[in-house]
């Protein structure tokens, strides 16, 4: 999963940051990778994940070239909410999902604000 970023997007994939149940929901989707060195594109957080390994791995997920969009949630992304909103590239994608715990929260989506300052600091009706 590392060299040049891909150049079509029929060879991207989908990577993932979540609670059990989300990812294995997603992976049941036949979204989950291998690669040789035995790398996913997921990484299962719970109560005994360290902050570091959350933080790493949206770094090393972000940084593939295969990585075209990047599910968090969005619970987890509020603990690294600083690397979350200084990512400015429009591939790979963040997408913030709700977790089965808390209810999605729109006002705290870095893509639903960006939305917002476009439409000039209020969402449309």
């Amino acid at each position: 999963m590392s060299g040049q970023r891909a150049n079509t997007l029929h060879n991207l994939k989908v990577y993932i940051i979540g609670d059990e149940d989300t990812v294995a929901g997603f992976l049941l989707t036949g979204i989950g990778a291998r690669d040789r060195q035995g790398k996913t594109n997921f990484l299962i957080v719970d109560s005994k994940t360290q902050h570091a390994q959350i933080e790493e791995a949206f770094k090393d997920f972000i940084s593939q070239p295969d990585c075209g969009i990047l599910m968090i949630n969005q619970t987890i992304a509020e603990e690294i909410r600083y690397l979350v909103n200084t990512h400015d590239k429009i591939i790979p994608t963040i997408l913030e999902v709700p977790s089965k715990d808390k209810p999605f929260d729109a006002a705290k989506d870095s893509v639903m604000q960006r939305i917002k300052l476009f439409y000039g600091g209020s969402l449309p009706e």
